[in-house]
C-alpha cells in the first residue's frame, strides 16, 4: 500500500511539475510579444488581448500583466486592473528577474510568476499566472479508484497463487523438519534426500553435512570420554596394586614400604597432572570469547619461558637456544599463549636425543609474528602427525610413559593458538626432529 501511495504521490508531482513548465513557456512566448508591441506602456493590443484570454481558458486560471511600477494593467478577470500588487513573489521577480512558481495542494492551483524582459535583461513588468489543478487530482482521483480496484484483483490472485505455492514448498519442507526432529530426539542414522527444488537439495546437503559433523562430535566425545576414564584409571589400578601388596605382607621391610609409597605418590602425582590438564582445556574452550587481551612484549615472554625450563634441559644435557630476529609487541592473552609455547618447548625437551638441541626463534612481519620450536629428537611418523594435537594421543606409547606427560600438552597448545585467531603446524621426519611453527596476529581481532 506504501508503495501504491508512493506511484500516486510521484505521479501528482511530475503532473505538477509538467503543467509548471507548460504555463512558464507560454509566459515566455507572451512576453516576447508584449515587449515587441510595448503592451506594458499600451496595453491595447488585441492580439495579445486574445492569446491572454485563451491562456486563461485553457488552462482554467487568471493572468495578470504588472509594470514596473507595480501596477496591474491586464487582469483577465477584470478584478484588479489599476491596483497595486503587493505580492512578496511579484516584487522578487522585478528586482531579480527570475520566474517562481507555487503549487498549493488544498486549494487546486499553481501560481507562476514570470519576468517580462527586453533583450538587454532589464525587468519591465512580471506576468502572474494562477491556473488550477482540478484536472490533475480528477485523473488522480481516477487513477486512485482504477488502481484499488486493480490491486484488490491482484491481491486476491497473489493470496491464491501463494497458497498453491505455500503447499508445494512447504511438502519438501515438512520432510526436512521431519528428519531434524528425529535427529533431536536421537536417531542420526537417516540421510536426507529432497531433491525437489535447487533449494531443498542445498538444504539436504547442508543437512547431511550436519549430520555428519554430528556424528563425528559424537564419535569424538564417545572415544574423549573413553580416553579419560582409561588415562584416570591407569594411576588408580596402579595404586590399588601397590597397596594390596603392602596389605597383604606382614612386617613389610622399611625399604620396600618406602619404595612402595613412592610409587604411590608418583602416581597420585599423574593423575593430578591429568586432572588439572583437563580442567585447563575446559576452561580454555568456555572462556575462548573472554580472552585477557593486552600488548605483551614476545621477546621477554619466550626468555622467561626457556629460563622456566632450563633446569629441565639440563638434566637430560639438551641445549636450548633462543633466536631472536627483532623486538616484537602483540596484543595476546599472556597466560594462555605462554601455556601453548611452554608445552611445545618442554615437549621438544621431553623427545630428544641425548645430547640434543633445541632452537626457538622469533621473527614478525607488519602482521603476524611466528615462533618456531625446532628440536633434535626422535621425529614423528608420518602417520601420526594428522593426529598429535588429538587429546591423548600418543605416537609412542609404552615410550610416553617412560617420559612422562598426559597426552594434553598439544591439544592445550592447539586450543591457545587458535582461540588467538593462530594456526599451527608440525613438520618431521622420523628419527630426525621436529619442528612446530605457530603464527599469531600482531593485533588481536575477536
Amino acid at each position: 500500500m506504501a508503495a501504491y501511495t508512493g506511484i500516486i504521490r510521484t505521479y501528482e508531482k511530475r503532473a505538477v511539475s509538467v503543467r509548471t513548465a507548460e504555463i512558464q513557456n507560454q509566459c515566455t512566448i507572451l512576453g516576447n510579444q508584449m515587449i515587441s508591441s510595448q503592451y506594458l506602456t499600451s496595453p491595447s493590443s488585441a492580439v495579445i488581448d486574445a492569446n491572454l484570454t485563451q491562456l486563461t481558458n485553457i488552462y482554467n486560471g487568471r493572468v495578470m500583466i504588472i509594470n514596473k511600477d507595480l501596477k496591474v494593467i491586464k487582469d483577465t478577470y477584470s478584478l484588479d486592473e489599476g491596483k497595486i500588487a503587493l505580492s512578496e513573489d511579484v516584487i522578487t521577480c522585478l528586482e531579480k528577474g527570475k520566474s517562481s512558481s507555487h503549487y498549493d495542494r488544498s486549494n487546486r492551483y499553481i501560481e507562476v510568476t514570470a519576468p517580462v524582459l527586453f533583450e538587454e535583461g532589464n525587468v519591465e513588468g512580471v506576468m502572474l499566472v494562477s491556473v488550477s489543478t482540478d484536472t490533475i487530482m480528477n485523473s488522480i482521483n481516477i487513477l486512485q479508484t482504477r488502481g484499488g480496484s486493480i490491486l484488490l484483483v491482484i491481491l486476491v490472485l497473489v493470496l491464491s497463487i501463494g497458497s498453491v505455492l505455500t503447499g508445494i514448498f512447504v511438502r519438501p519442507l515438512a520432510k526436512i523438519t521431519e528428519s531434524i526432529e528425529n535427529v533431536t530426539e536421537g536417531y542420526e542414522e537417516d540421510i536426507l534426500h529432497v531433491n525437489t527444488f535447487i533449494e531443498t537439495r542445498q538444504l539436504s546437503v547442508a543437512f547431511n553435512k550436519m549430520l555428519g559433523r554430528l556424528k563425528q562430535l559424537n564419535d569424538s566425545r564417545e572415544e574423549f570420554v573413553s580416553n579419560v576414564s582409561h588415562e584416570l584409571k591407569t594411576p588408580l589400578t596402579s595404586m590399588k596394586v601397590l597397596a594390596d601388596s603392602l596389605l597383604a605382607q606382614e612386617n613389610v621391610p622399611i625399604e620396600l614400604y618406602q619404595e612402595f609409597m613412592s610409587d604411590i605418590t608418583k602416581e597420585i602425582d599423574r593423575e593430578n597432572d591429568i586432572i588439572t590438564d583437563l580442567l585447563t582445556l575446559v576452561k580454555m574452550d568456555k572462556t575462548a570469547q573472554n580472552l585477557n587481551i593486552k600488548q605483551v612484549n614476545i621477546n621477554e615472554l619466550l626468555e622467561l619461558i626457556l629460563k622456566r625450563v632450563k633446569p629441565i634441559a639440563q638434566k637430560q644435557n639438551i641445549e636450548v637456544i633462543l633466536e631472536s630476529f627483532r623486538p616484537v609487541s602483540a596484543e595476546i592473552d599472556e597466560v594462555k599463549l605462554t601455556l601453548a609455547f611452554s608445552n611445545l618447548v618442554e615437549n621438544a625437551i621431553k623427545y630428544n636425543k641425548s645430547n640434543g638441541w633445541v632452537r626457538v626463534s622469533l621473527n614478525a612481519d607488519h602482521k603476524y609474528f611466528y615462533v618456531r620450536v625446532k628440536d633434535s629428537g626422535i621425529g614423528i611418523p608420518k602417520e601420526d602427525q594428522e593426529h598429535i594435537f588429538e587429546r591423548f594421543y600418543r605416537v609412542d606409547k609404552s615410550h610416553s610413559r617412560e617420559i612422562g606427560g598426559t597426552g594434553l600438552g598439544l591439544a592445550i597448545a592447539r586450543n591457545a593458538v587458535i582461540i588467538h585467531r593462530g594456526s599451527i603446524k608440525v613438520y618431521s621426519d622420523e628419527g630426525e626432529g621436529t619442528t612446530f611453527t605457530v603464527r599469531i596476529p600482531l593485533i588481536y581481532a575477536g
